[in-house]
C-alpha cells in the first residue's frame, strides 16, 4: 500500500495546481451571479445595506485576484489587478445579461416575467456565466474562463466557449445540448434551441489558431437539434434553420433552411411558423 500511495503522489506532483481550485471558482462564480441578480442570493431575506454590498464586491474581487496570484503561466495584467479590472466590468455584463433576459422573455411564449427568466431558465443561466468567462478570457486570466465554462455545462448541459462571440439578446431556449465553439460568431438578436452546434468541420491540432467555426449574423433563428459546420461557413442575417438541419456553407439573408438541404427564400415579414421537424 505505501509503494501504491508514493506512485500516486509522484504523479501527482506533475499537475502541481492550487488546491481547491474548482471549489474557489464556483464560490467566485456565484459570488459574481449574486452580485448581479438579487435572484441568486444564498440568502434572500437579507437585505444587505450598500456599504455591505460594496464589501461584497470588494470580497469578490480579492477572491479573484487570490485565484489568479496561485495560478501559473503568463499574465496579462498584475495578479493582483484582475479583481479591480473585472468589477470594473459588472455593470456592463448586468446591461448586456438583462437585454438576454428580455429577449428570452419575449421569445418564449411560456415565459410571463423577467424574475420567472432568471430564476428558472438554463439558457439564462448559461449566457450568465458565458459573460463572466468571457469577460475574464478578454482579460487574459488563464484556466478560470474555461472552469466557469464546465460550471456552467455541469448546472445546464450547456457548452459555450468564453472565446466565443456573442452579441446583444442572445435567446437560448430550453438550451439542453447547445454547444458553441471557440471562435464562433453569433450576432445581435439570436435565438438557439436545444441540441444546436456551432462546430468545427476538423479537430486537428494544427487548425487551433484559425477560425473553426461559423458565424450567424443578426436575428438567426437555429431550430432544435440543427448542427452547422466550419469557419468560413456563415448564415445570413434573418435567416431560420430548420431542426435536424446539417449546414456546412453560408446561407444567404432571408432564407429558410431545412433537413434535406433545400435552402429558399423569404420574404423579410414572413412568420416563422413553417415545418421544422422540432
Amino acid at each position: 500500500m505505501i509503494q501504491v500511495a508514493a506512485a500516486l503522489e509522484i504523479a501527482r506532483t506533475e499537475f502541481p495546481l492550487p488546491p481547491r481550485l474548482w471549489q474557489l471558482t464556483e464560490e467566485f462564480a456565484d459570488q459574481v451571479l449574486s452580485l448581479l441578480f438579487p435572484h441568486f442570493e444564498l440568502d434572500v431575506k437579507t437585505e444587505l445595506p450598500i456599504s455591505s454590498f460594496s464589501d461584497r464586491l470588494g470580497g469578490m474581487a480579492d477572491l479573484l485576484d487570490n485565484i489568479a496570484s496561485s495560478l501559473k503561466g503568463p499574465a496579462v495584467v498584475a495578479p493582483n489587478q484582475y479583481g479591480l479590472l473585472f468589477a470594473e466590468s459588472l455593470p456592463g455584463i448586468q446591461r448586456q445579461l438583462l437585454l438576454d433576459a428580455e429577449a428570452i422573455r419575449d421569445g418564449d411564449p411560456a415565459a410571463t416575467s423577467l424574475d420567472e427568466v432568471i430564476l428558472t431558465y438554463p439558457g439564462f443561466l448559461a449566457i450568465a456565466l458565458y459573460r463572466v468567462a468571457h469577460e475574464l478570457h478578454g482579460l487574459g486570466l488563464p484556466l478560470i474562463p474555461k472552469l466557469i465554462s464546465a460550471i456552467a455545462h455541469r448546472r445546464t448541459a450547456i457548452d459555450i466557449h468564453p472565446a466565443a462571440k456573442i452579441g446583444r439578446r442572445f435567446c437560448i431556449d430550453h438550451g439542453t445540448g447547445v454547444v458553441i465553439g471557440e471562435t464562433a460568431i453569433v450576432g445581435n438578436g439570436v435565438k438557439l434551441y436545444q441540441g444546436v452546434t456551432l462546430g468545427a468541420l476538423s479537430v486537428q491540432k494544427g487548425l487551433a489558431q484559425i477560425k473553426r467555426h461559423p458565424t450567424l449574423e443578426d436575428n438567426v433563428v437555429i431550430y432544435a437539434n440543427a448542427t452547422i459546420l466550419g469557419g468560413s461557413t456563415v448564415v445570413g442575417h434573418d435567416t431560420i434553420v430548420g431542426g435536424n438541419a446539417f449546414v456546412t456553407e453560408s446561407l444567404p439573408p432571408y432564407s429558410f433552411a431545412g433537413r434535406n438541404a433545400e435552402v429558399r427564400p423569404r420574404r423579410s415579414g414572413d412568420s416563422e411558423e413553417i415545418e421544422f421537424y422540432i
